[in-house]
């Protein structure tokens, strides 16, 4: 309906009578088929006499992304050429080796290994920088794809060049593809005797069952209490948020609701299976980034007052998408509903319907919002994602930890220490001393990297402000004095953020050990919401007065 109305609006006069416009159905069609000439004898004319070649792939597809850009993020079109890596994000399957590869100053680098693939078992390094793929030069060949080289069928082989730290001469690694299963669940184990933790970092095919196998793993270590950790989550398909809210709640407990412009299509999607624990204390960890399947198993979590959730407010994307076959084996993911979580609130925060006149789109406010009772009566709201129980403050990186991320010094001392440390201690127990820490210092005193401060930001604004103003002359010597002041060193700032820089250095050198886990297993003693939880649990008193409302 949005794209019709646009077309219509553009293109032909208003019909008004009692300050409502009317469009019959065959006033409609008529005004889709006009466009569509108007675009296809338009499309004829540029490419008959534009004074340079076109590309018609490419030009039409700048003009569809053009037009869904005007509806909202998540309506996409995938081209052909494109179905794979569509099929990737849904499954978590493809062929290729198992390795992440990223591009730092025109240079292929290995940025991670996943466990268990044909890419860790070959012997490839994290920091390897790779030359050529299958004899292909990918430096000098600018359209060289490498993520693309490296995928193909199963059961062939792939010759990688490349260049490791600490070797003069380049080294030629020989990998099998194979079918790489990207795993929903990265990490999970246990944070004490008690307390068991579950990382869900997507809703691709089958997540349910691997947050069940890691529940049930987990209960067979003991667990008494749950952290399921939805942070960073960008949510994923609407079966499997059912499933896994299963666990949690028994058979027959409405999940999720989508209404959309389509009556047939909506519909109430409740629990099938018996549930698997509906008793055992959980806590959800949300944030900014946790979206649509995340903030339904969240919602549902809050609703049905099953759990204490901890973290900072979720996305707020409450639309569903359906995909759609298109010719010539394209295919458009298109959103097609909105979904209401069992208390009925939607917690879509932006709204694209009503976009400004620069065509941006503003967040609902929050005096708009509505409000809505859990099953125990707590109030909750929608138009706005899910708001924890217990709110935490997201964390604001220093400029320096910024700069150091963004250049890649962080990752390049984990590519040096690991090359100079053959073994290291489990990455819960890993800690660099300091003295480790001072050689990092010494060795990142050399490299390129600078950050502006706040307050440096700050005092530029005033120095403007004080010019424009006519100010300047009367306050320059302050000024230039609180500049003096207030200059940033970097070697005094290596030493005020040295726990948070620190920090950075032990989860990645852990991860160059023990890849994703060993990240996540290093970051355990400095995450401010694990800590939360950990206290949480501890006061259990504290724990049922939340869900009963009485904080």
């Amino acid at each position: 309906m949005r794209l019709y109305k646009k077309l219509i609006l553009g293109t032909s006069a208003l019909l008004v009578a009692g300050g409502m416009t009317a469009f019959t159905r065959d006033d409609r069609f008529f005004e889709i088929a006009r466009n569509l000439d108007i675009y296809a004898t338009m499309f004829k004319e540029l490419n008959m006499y534009y004074v340079d070649e076109v590309n018609p792939n490419r030009m039409v597809k700048t003009s569809i992304d053009a037009m869904l850009k005007s509806l909202d993020p998540y309506t996409n079109f995938y081209a052909e050429d494109d179905i794979e890596d569509y099929m990737t994000m849904t499954t978590g399957r493809y062929n290729g080796i198992g390795a992440t590869i990223g591009t730092r100053q025109d240079k292929s680098i290995v940025m991670m290994l996943f466990e268990g693939t044909p890419a860790e078992k070959s012997g490839l390094q994290i920091g390897d920088e790779i030359l050529k793929i299958d004899g292909v030069d990918i430096k000098t060949r600018r359209d060289a794809d490498a993520g693309k080289l490296l995928r193909g069928q199963t059961g062939t082989a792939v010759k990688l060049t490349v260049k490791r730290f600490g070797q003069k001469d380049p080294v030629e690694i020989s990998v099998l593809r194979d079918v790489v299963k990207m795993t929903n669940v990265p990490y999970y184990g246990m944070l004490n005797e008690e307390v068991g933790y579950i990382d869900l970092k997507d809703f691709m095919a089958a997540a349910g069952r691997e947050v069940r196998a890691a529940y049930q793993e987990l209960k067979g270590k003991g667990m008494k209490k749950l952290v399921l950790d939805l942070r960073e989550n960008p949510g994923g398909l609407l079966d499997q948020s059912i499933d896994i809210s299963n666990i949690f709640i028994p058979r027959g407990s409405e999940v999720v609701t989508t209404k959309g412009k389509v009556t047939e299509w909506n519909k109430s999607y409740s629990a099938l299976s018996p549930a698997v624990d509906t008793e055992m204390p959980v806590v959800v960890l949300t944030n900014n980034h946790s979206a649509s399947a995340a903030e339904i198993v969240s919602g549902v979590i809050q609703d049905y007052d099953r759990g204490v959730l901890i973290g900072q407010r979720s996305y707020g994307k409450g639309l569903v998408q359906t995909t759609r076959p298109l010719s010539f084996g394209t295919r458009m993911k298109i959103t097609t509903a909105k979904y209401y979580i069992p208390s009925g609130r939607c917690i879509q925060a932006i709204d694209y319907s009503h976009r400004n006149a620069d065509g941006s789109v503003g967040k609902i406010a929050d005096s708009l919002r509505t409000a809505f009772k859990t099953r125990a009566g707590r109030t909750v709201y929608d138009g706005g994602g899910v708001t924890p129980d217990i709110q935490t403050e997201a964390p604001t990186p220093s400029p320096l930890a910024l700069s150091l991320t963004n250049k890649g010094l962080i990752f390049d001392y984990a590519v040096k220490y690991k090359h100079d440390h053959p073994t290291i201690k489990q990455a819960r127990e890993f800690k660099l001393t300091d003295a480790e820490y001072q050689e990092f210092v010494k060795w990142a005193a050399d490299k390129e990297y600078d950050y502006t401060t706040q307050v440096e930001k700050d005092l530029g604004v005033l120095e403007a402000s004080a010019k424009k103003e006519k100010y300047f002359d009367q306050i320059q010597n302050q000024l230039n004095a609180l500049k003096s002041k207030m200059s940033h060193s970097k070697d005094a700032d290596m030493k005020t953020f040295q726990t948070e820089i620190r920090g950075l250095l032990e989860q990645e050198i852990a991860g160059h050990y023990y890849l994703q886990k060993g990240i996540k297993e290093a970051s355990f003693s400095t995450d401010p919401e694990i800590k939360t939880a950990l206290d949480l649990f501890k006061d259990m008193s504290r724990y049922e007065r939340i869900l009963k409302g009485s904080k």
